[in-house]
């Protein structure tokens, strides 16, 4: 079973352990928010792509049995 701590030594223990955090820098974060963009571009670009060819299937094979 763990052992308990009182309130103060878990807030020293929870401020040591957000000292060790490296926080990224500004570029960091604005690279990786670019990224996140242009990833979330071109995957709204493949599923329409996907998407119009599958409408477009069906509507083919639906009007040459319909």
């Amino acid at each position: 079973m763990a052992t308990r701590t009182n309130p103060f030594q878990f807030i020293q223990q929870v401020r040591s352990e957000v000292s060790k955090v490296v926080w990224p820098g500004r570029r960091e974060v604005l690279v990786t928010t670019g990224m996140v963009f242009v990833m979330c571009a071109i995957t709204a670009v493949f599923f329409f792509v996907v998407d119009l060819g599958i409408r477009e299937s069906l509507k083919l094979v639906l009007g040459y049995f319909g």
